[in-house]
């Protein structure tokens, strides 16, 4: 694989299951390299494989969210057809329907969902202020110079900010723009009505049974933005006061009804101390307390860097995704409290979307080789629907991934894979790339993934691994790398025994493939992994160059510059930075900067909301001004996200920059 092979990649995602069970309505997401755009189209699928899947939508545009009236008749989705924001449309599933338009918004239309007599359809949205617009009026002028109506940001007044939540990456400015949830008619005769109010964040948009209330989840309290606690309610189909159904402290997330109504379904999680899984859960319709469903599997049941679903009920149980050491699993629980979760899609892969009606059991999944393509359960059989996702003979060649585990100085076994260079030759050794993911409470694992195959189709041995910090093995296992000041659970801290596990990966992997030549080293990661990065550089000189990308380096500046470092950084270490600065200093990269001589390639995102780019420049600067071997790229209007869901053009020239940058000091060795 190429970079610029990044604009072959198809992902096929968001199966969604007709009433009746026999279609499977779903997303083919594609890259255009040329428009620097992306596209999606939704596809229709028969569930027992009568027929060829065929699509549903142009694919013209980005359409998205597929939802099934209730009847099977109609389609709901998003699309972005008319410049920015979104809008919603139906469109009837039989041949000789007109497509309707039932909304359009300005922003991001989501968590859709249709109500149970097929009137009307609930949605989230960010509700803009339009005083903080600043458009001007077509030919008007503003110091003498004539205007076209575009936004300009001299024309806004200021913000007034009086709460710690008020930005985020990918999202920018949240503070003036709500998230609230609303209703509209489906038949495309109304406008969209409200039914929450106020300065708080709105998720999820789920129907009762009867009809005659939506659940959602929202930080309605006072102190939402420094607990960041996130409650259940219900509110009336036309609004009014909602009804909170969970007592605040914990995350409830991703409501979702049983099929007779008397309880809800969530996802729990608990910010107060990080890292921890999160649960899956019940609570009565009325409220109450709530019962949690999935401890005894030491799990983490909601993953990271997917869209994962809020639990979906079969009967009386709960169908939810799983990490587990490298995988991403579907398990099962009983609701009534008396059975332990239950498997019921294994294997070394990655479960990225579900969906359960009509006795169909549909799924879309990725393993290192394939990209996510369509399944469907039927009794002990997977039957395979689409072959959508790569073309073996136009496409590019995928490289296999082999396990093996080493041991850190403590004893401890760590999970890692290896993925020789494409064309691997006997009796010859390569330069080798160690990866390290973000997070860190994240999992390298089972699926395609395009940096590695990236790195192996230019002649890299990768490596890769999930040290102490990771999700997939458990809370003690991602709770290692706690503070030492902590109150619940102290640990080695950031850089302490997800160190010695990333270095004894090194170790093992030089001492058992002869084709690592262990004076060819590299080692890159972005997030956690660009501080994992610049940790080592700091503590080792025993890689040849490194790359640190959209990277940690200063704890303490984090702090007040991320839109989530207050809270996130608090879960981690205990004491805040201005409680604990000289912890947070320890555990800082930049605080080792002296003794960092491996050249290093920085990259950042001038967008970044996470991990600001202030983060790269500390760096960078001091390296400069101490001599050092140092490059620094930015990248205009892109967030925190830059690798995985940019802009096209950007993903390839990241790409090839990386590779640039290492074959300059690893290949010419």
């Amino acid at each position: 694989m190429r970079p610029a092979d990044i604009g072959r990649l198809v992902e096929v995602g968001d199966p969604r299951v007709s009433p009746d069970g026999r279609t499977i309505a779903f997303v083919v997401t594609t890259v255009d390299l040329d428009a620097n755009r992306y596209h999606g189209r939704i596809w229709l699928a028969a569930a027992d494989g009568s027929e060829p899947p065929r699509p549903f939508t142009a694919g013209e545009h980005r359409d998205g969210r597929p939802r099934w009236s209730p009847d099977g008749r109609d389609l709901a989705f998003v699309s972005h057809r008319e410049g920015q924001g979104s809008e919603l449309y139906v469109l009837p599933v039989a041949s000789g329907g007109e497509l309707r338009r039932v909304a359009s918004w300005s922003e991001e239309i989501e968590d859709l969902a249709w109500s149970p007599d097929g009137r009307r359809l609930a949605f989230t949205a960010r509700r803009r202020d339009d005083e903080h617009e600043g458009t001007r009026p077509e030919g008007t002028t503003t110091d003498g110079n004539p205007t076209d109506g575009k936004t300009d940001d001299r024309d806004r007044p200021p913000r007034r900010i009086d709460r710690l939540a008020y930005r985020f990456d990918g999202m920018g400015w949240t503070c003036d723009r709500p998230r609230q949830l609303f209703t509209v008619r489906a038949d495309g005769n109304g406008k969209p009505v409200a039914v929450t109010t106020g300065s708080f964040d709105h998720a999820g948009a789920a129907w009762s049974p009867d009809g005659d209330a939506l659940a959602f989840s929202a930080g309605r309290h006072d102190t939402w933005d420094l607990d960041r606690a996130v409650d259940l309610f219900t509110v009336g189909p036309v609004g009014g006061e909602p009804r909170r159904l969970t007592a605040t402290g914990p995350t409830f997330r991703g409501p979702s009804w049983s099929p007779d109504g008397s309880a809800i379904a969530f996802v729990w999680g608990d910010p107060r101390s990080l890292p921890r899984s999160a649960q899956v859960g019940i609570v009565a319709r009325d409220g109450g307390d709530h019962r949690l469903l999935t401890t005894a599997l030491d799990r983490n049941c909601a993953p990271f860097l997917v869209a994962a679903r809020e639990p979906v009920w079969d009967g009386a149980d709960l169908l939810f995704q799983v990490e587990n050491s490298g995988n991403l699993h579907l398990y099962r629980v009983d609701t009534s409290g008396t059975g332990k979760p239950e498997l019921v899609l294994g294997g070394d892969r990655w479960v990225t979307g579900f969906d359960l009606a009509g006795g169909t059991l549909a799924f879309c999944a990725s393993t290192p080789t394939a990209p996510s393509e369509l399944f469907v359960l039927a009794g002990s059989a997977e039957r395979r629907l689409t072959d959508i996702g790569h073309d073996p003979v136009e496409g590019p060649a995928f490289v296999d991934a082999e396990r093996f585990t080493a041991s850190a100085p403590d004893g401890t076994e760590v999970e890692a894979w290896v993925m020789r260079p494409a064309g691997l030759e006997a009796g010859r050794r390569y330069p080798t790339l160690l990866n390290i993911h973000g997070g860190p409470f994240a999992q390298y694992g089972n699926h395609l993934f395009d940096e590695f195959q990236i790195q192996s189709g230019a002649g890299y041995v990768v490596l890769y691994c999930n040290p102490r910090g990771s999700s997939g093995y458990g809370d003690a296992w991602g709770r290692a790398i706690r503070g030492a000041n902590v109150a619940e659970d102290p640990g080695s801290g950031w850089g302490g025994v997800d160190y010695d596990d990333v270095m004894a990966v090194v170790d093992e992997a030089v001492r058992r493939f002869d084709f690592i030549d262990p004076d060819r080293l590299g080692v890159l990661g972005g997030s956690y992994g660009g501080f994992m990065t610049s940790w080592i550089v700091g503590h080792t000189d025993r890689f040849k160059a490194a790359c640190s990308e959209r990277a940690v380096n200063d704890l303490r500046t984090m702090s007040w510059t991320s839109d989530i470092g207050t809270y996130f950084q608090k879960g981690y270490i205990g004491p805040s930075h201005l409680e604990d600065p000289e912890e947070y200093a320890r555990q800082s990269p930049a605080t080792y900067v002296d003794d960092m001589h491996t050249p290093l390639l920085i990259l950042h995102s001038e967008n970044d909301l996470r991990c600001p780019i202030e983060q790269a420049e500390q760096l960078f600067v001091a390296l400069k001004l101490l001599g050092r071997t140092v490059e620094f790229v930015r990248f205009p209007g892109e967030g925190h996200e830059l690798s995985r869901s940019g802009s096209p053009r950007h993903r390839v020239q990241r790409a090839e920059i990386v590779l640039d940058f290492f074959a300059r000091h690893l290949m010419s060795t």
